[in-house]
């Protein structure tokens, strides 16, 4: 995966980069198993949880780097 972005589906970059999901536990994201939210982009997400998209694709591709 070059980069995430902000309509990368969440269940892609878990599977490609599981090391990831704490981050996405951070934002208070803890079903990451369920399916509906493995569906969701990471803008989808970020709408959900309250979280700012840009500092959450930054730390994500930063834990990719």
């Amino acid at each position: 995966m070059a980069q995430i972005t902000k309509d990368t589906i969440i269940g892609d970059i878990l599977d490609i980069a599981p090391d990831t999901a704490p981050i996405f536990l951070s934002i208070g994201m803890h079903c990451l198993g369920c399916p509906s939210s493995r569906g969701e982009t990471v803008e989808q997400a970020c709408m959900v949880h309250g979280v700012d998209v840009d500092d959450l694709l930054e730390q994500l591709n930063a834990s990719i780097a």
